[in-house]
């Protein structure tokens, strides 16, 4: 598959127009970004905020069909935690992001994302685009 993978992010900010024309034509997202979004409403404490984040959650999964965390993006999990390690930051603290970047690894995906510091050193393994 050509194009990208978005991270949790860029779904949540999907509404925003400079958003969406930044990312390529093709884009996908992952079971983990899904997994993310369907925890939103949970922790939401203010009724508003629950219904947007669960507004959004069935939006991603009305445009998605999600990439799994299947064996190929395990194996490069493993590469992606030694990439971080490498840098001096721990792997602990961002699990879901390292999980994703996995899978867009594993697919040969750019990463989409709006937080491009939550990715540092991984450059080597794939292609980090903030938007």
């Amino acid at each position: 598959m050509a194009g990208g993978l978005v991270d949790t992010s860029v779904i949540i900010d999907w509404d925003d127009p400079a958003v969406v024309a930044a990312l390529p034509d093709a884009v996908a997202a992952s079971t983990i970004t899904m997994a993310e979004l369907a925890a939103g409403p949970h922790l939401a404490s203010a009724p508003g905020e629950r219904s947007r984040r669960q507004a959004r959650l069935q939006q991603a999964k009305a445009v998605f069909d999600p990439l799994s965390f299947d064996r190929a993006a395990a194996r490069s999990y493993g590469q992606v935690v030694a990439a971080v390690t490498a840098t001096g930051r721990s792997h602990r603290r961002r699990v879901a992001d390292l999980l994703i970047v996995a899978v867009a690894h594993a697919n040969g995906l750019a990463l989409y994302t709006r937080n491009a510091d939550d990715f540092a050193g991984l450059s080597a393994l794939v292609t980090v685009v903030e938007v």
